[in-house]
């Protein structure tokens, strides 16, 4: 009995035993726990706590751009050429819009779809194109009233995002020059590209945390943008309109393949006009080719023919070839067999006469008095062959070749034009160069302020001189008599060259300019009119292109206010030579 009642009590003890160290071992292991996560706390609250904060903000905070409104562009007295507009961009968050049953045959749904213009299927197919993804465009540049009808509409997972749109109030007139930009803003052609950055602000940005119902419950930090700049060009609007209005004209009377002008203000560089003809709509390009964008005021090169003569006189005055009253034989002649002659039929003209009648015979005689690399000095003064720096994309800088030897027959021919090739934005620097008697200016397509020194590439007295005697040229008996403005004085040259064709031969299609200064008293403007293969019968610049220069001209010195300057009626300053010849309008 007692060794049975002592070895329960000992089973008992080491029962109990067993039992304290299990509650032992229990304890020190869930101390060891609570120790564990205290200093797991410790670690995450005081430590390092960056990680949890910034899974936290994951899950709560929000970026959202501020946007910036791209700059406008407006003419040098402040007229606007290009503003944003505001409108909005329809996006779904495909996700959120699924986990609402996605798109269905709802009367929102329906609403949506008529207001966007899209069908249903069509807007349901974009959002499961990629059923995960937490952003797809419906929509860009939409109206803000239909915004804010869809923003009505409350549909799960449509928002909508502020972005701005061009517009362009000059439209089809200043579109060579301004260009246009994409659906992101960005420039693409003209102006818009050639100054996006200057354009272009820099988005801010505000952080804010939203609920898990999307609301915002706080501005956590936000970030200012910096604001887009403005840009004031030289273009001044009315006379934008103006050349527009009158080149667009003639190319439809002319029947020609297009049309270009540029007009300069002489003393401070400015370009104050640039056009083309056709032109296309910026704020619609839908069917607009390609071919319709170029500017081609500075991507087009051309044989600028007769417009270079009055350098060639300019040339053979300030090397003692010739002398304001020397005549020249203008008979027909040879060179290895080709034959250098005249439209008309000439003796001997004054070197007015052969800048009035637009001397091929005059002109290469010179040319052919002095080296080859006098002329091409010249020329290169001039600005020809070299860029204008205007900062428009595209520009071509054309050809001014520069050979050690030529033969007699390519130094007649580029005393006429020939041999070389300008744009027309280059042709008019050269008359503004000689608008200003010999000051070289650069030229600019922002406003600056006078006075514009320049650089003084020429004698002042040959080229007044030789300016004297291109008025003859739009008096009787000149080849741009079309070009006459009434009560002004104007010194132009006219001229006419073949083009050449994509084999480098030349092919019966023509080339019709007039470039010219007004007034010629004391000139201020300088214009430069290009007609590009018209088919109406005529192609002589005089009979083209000259009518469209007085046009031009014309308006532009009424509407700038310019005192007449013509002289009375019987001054004898039309000394010309050959007064029995009609006006040919040939040149």
């Amino acid at each position: 009995m007692r060794v049975t009642r002592t070895r329960r009590l000992k089973r008992q003890e080491e029962h109990a035993s067993f039992v304290s160290w299990r509650f032992a071992l229990l304890c020190a292991g869930i101390l060891l726990c609570m120790v564990g996560l205290m200093l797991r706390i410790a670690y995450l609250q005081v430590i390092n706590p960056d990680q949890l904060v910034r899974e936290g903000d994951m899950r709560s905070l929000r970026v959202q751009e501020i946007p910036t409104s791209r700059g406008m562009i407006s003419d040098r007295s402040g007229r606007p050429l290009a503003v944003s507009v505001p409108v909005n961009a329809v996006w779904a968050d495909p996700k959120d819009l699924n986990d609402h049953g996605g798109i269905t045959q709802d009367t929102r749904w329906k609403a949506l779809s008529d207001a966007l213009d899209i069908p249903l299927d069509q807007l349901a197919a974009k959002v499961n194109a990629n059923p995960n993804s937490r952003f797809v465009y419906l929509a860009r540049q939409v109206n803000p009233t239909i915004g804010e009808y869809i923003h009505k509409l409350k549909l799960p997972g449509i928002n909508l995002r502020q972005e701005s749109r061009r517009y362009y109030p000059s439209g089809q007139v200043t579109a060579h020059l301004i260009g246009f930009t994409n659906i992101d803003g960005k420039g693409i052609e003209g102006v818009e590209k050639s100054f996006d950055r200057w354009l272009t602000g820099r988005p801010g940005e505000r952080t804010v945390r939203k609920d898990r119902f999307g609301r915002v419950i706080e501005d956590v930090s936000s970030v200012d943008g910096q604001a887009a700049h403005n840009l004031i060009l030289s273009i001044d609007e009315r006379l934008q309109a103006l050349v527009y209005r009158e080149l667009n004209n003639a190319v439809a009377f002319n029947k020609a393949e297009s049309g270009t002008a540029v007009l300069v203000d002489i003393n401070t560089g400015e370009v104050l006009a640039m056009a083309n003809s056709p032109s296309y709509n910026p704020n619609n390009l839908a069917g607009t080719p390609s071919s319709a964008i170029r500017n081609r005021a500075i991507t087009d090169i051309f044989e600028p023919g007769s417009t270079v003569k009055p350098m060639v006189v300019m040339t053979a005055l300030q090397r003692h070839i010739v002398n304001v009253d020397s005549v020249l034989n203008t008979l027909p002649y040879y060179i290895k067999g080709h034959e250098i002659r005249d439209v008309g039929h000439y003796k001997e003209l004054s070197l007015t006469g052969v800048l009035q009648k637009s001397s091929n015979v005059g002109v290469s005689r010179l040319a052919l008095a002095m080296p080859a690399s006098a002329l091409v000095d010249t020329y290169s003064r001039f600005g020809i062959g070299k860029p204008t720096n205007l900062g428009l994309v595209g520009e071509s800088r054309g050809l001014l070749p520069d050979r050690q030897r030529w033969s007699d027959l390519e130094r007649a021919t580029f005393a006429f034009g020939y041999g070389l090739m300008v744009t027309p934005l280059q042709l008019a620097r050269v008359y503004a160069t000689i608008g200003s008697f010999g000051i070289y200016r650069p030229l600019s397509i922002t406003k600056v302020d006078p006075p514009v020194p320049g650089e003084r590439i020429f004698p002042e007295q040959i080229v007044r001189t030789v300016v004297h005697m291109m008025e003859s040229v739009a008096l009787p008996g000149g080849g741009g008599v079309k070009a006459a403005v009434k009560g002004y004085r104007i010194a132009i040259k006219t001229g006419t060259a073949k083009k050449v064709g994509p084999d480098g031969k030349y092919i019966d299609k023509y080339i019709a300019y007039t470039a010219g200064v007004a007034p010629a008293s004391n000139p201020r403007f300088a214009l430069v009119v290009v007609i590009n293969d018209p088919h109406a019968g005529k192609y002589y610049g005089g009979a083209v292109s000259a009518p469209v220069f007085g046009a031009i001209m014309g308006g532009v010195l009424r509407t700038m206010n310019i005192e007449p300057d013509a002289l009375p009626v019987g001054d004898k300053n039309e000394f010309v030579i050959n007064r029995k010849e009609g006006s040919g309008g040939r040149s």
